[in-house]
């Protein structure tokens, strides 16, 4: 969890927020059975991170806000079946996705990038795009140096379907 800033600086109250709703749509996104309202903590959670990433963030924050907001669309789609959030998540995750083939970042952050392409492509029937992406995701995955990150990412990755 962030610190609470000890500060009145805008900037760090902003980095702040950005974490904890970043968190907040990453907890919510793993209930097992989403409520309505849950769905709408959801997207706003995954929106105010992003709207305070965007502030104060460097790029590798908005490309990660990007991965939050396609994860958060993606749930949804899959809890209510609703191909139109799918295209969102589609949306959100192609943008992270060439913002980390093309910059650098943690091990972690490109496959999450072709985790989060996967689970759109799978909600939106693009059998190919989605079998390709999976089977990214998994060998980056496996190859995570961090034992801890790798973790974290491998227990998000297997609620993903598979091809």
């Amino acid at each position: 969890m962030p610190e609470t800033p000890t500060t009145n600086d805008p900037q760090a109250w902003q980095r702040f927020f950005a974490a904890e709703c970043n968190n907040l749509a990453w907890e919510i996104a793993s209930r097992d059975d989403l409520s309505a309202q849950d769905e709408n903590n959801l997207l706003n959670a995954a929106f105010a991170a992003a709207y305070h990433w965007s502030q104060v963030g460097q790029p590798v924050n908005i490309a990660r806000a990007d991965q939050t907001l396609a994860h958060a669309h993606a749930v949804i789609a899959q809890h209510d079946n609703d191909a139109a959030l799918a295209s969102r998540a589609l949306f959100y995750a192609r943008r992270s996705l060439n913002f980390f083939n093309t910059n650098p970042g943690e091990d972690w952050d490109l496959a999450f990038a072709h985790a989060e392409m996967a689970f759109a492509a799978a909600l939106g029937a693009d059998r190919h795009l989605h079998e390709y992406h999976y089977r990214q995701a998994e060998r980056l995955g496996q190859s995570i140096a961090d034992e801890e990150d790798r973790k974290v990412f491998l227990e998000e990755f297997k609620k993903i379907p598979r091809p």
